[in-house]
């Protein structure tokens, strides 16, 4: 199985190729240079790994929350190298993708990411036995204060948003938080790790239909 990932949702900049099981990837923290990076990350993935893009099986990409320029244009670079060979992609949450970093750490892992305007985008995830994330409670955009809390377990809080608005969301969370991971960004490899059970269970649809998940209508970046 070959599997190219794109994550451009926030600061972070990666892409990654999996092959097989053997995965490569680049990545770099570089706020608004993301269409300036991206394709020479995938050009040089696909050289490394002397695929051509047409022999992809299927194209996963971070299709938010996050910042609207980076979310589209996550969009815009996999429907542009799948639509013209048919390959079939799966969108993936990009909050979803932030938690799948401690999976196999964490048992209960709670996300958040600057939304700006005072909000964060906020999710609840829960680790099954395959070590993957399985969300709890619908995401959300929401003031820090008006978040929605779990009610049992211990918890790691993990994004940005904990690193901005910490105390709100701790003066609202009803169980006990063990860790916070507040510099960790979305990362593509972790976008492969959740697209291949649907990949393998024919859950995908044709580039065509792909469509970003903004949380909100305001545009914000």
């Amino acid at each position: 199985m070959k599997i190219l990932a794109i994550e451009t949702s926030t600061e972070a900049c990666s892409a990654a190729l999996d092959i097989d099981d053997s995965c490569i990837f680049r990545h770099k923290i570089a706020p608004r240079r993301h269409t300036e990076l991206i394709l020479p990350m995938i050009d040089s993935l696909l050289q490394e790994a002397d695929v051509k893009i047409n022999s992809l099986d299927v194209i996963a990409f971070g299709c938010g929350p996050g910042a609207f320029t980076g979310v589209r244009i996550a969009i815009s670079i996999t429907q542009g190298l799948a639509c013209p060979y048919d390959i079939p992609v799966i969108p993936i949450s990009t909050l979803a993708v932030l938690a799948q970093q401690f999976s196999t750490k964490y048992d209960h892992i709670a996300t958040a990411i600057d939304a700006r305007m005072k909000e964060i985008y906020w999710g609840l995830y829960k680790v099954n036995k395959c070590n993957l994330v399985e969300v709890m409670k619908k995401e959300k955009v929401c003031s820090p204060n008006n978040i929605l809390s779990p009610t049992n377990g211990e918890w790691v809080g993990v994004g940005s948003g904990w690193k901005i608005y910490a105390n709100e969301i701790k003066s609202k969370f009803k169980c006990k938080i063990i860790d916070i991971k507040n510099d960790t960004y979305p990362h593509a490899k972790n976008v492969i790790q959740l697209a291949k059970p649907s990949y393998e269970n024919g859950k995908f649809i044709s580039a065509d239909r792909a469509k970003p998940v903004y949380l909100r209508d305001k545009v914000v970046n």
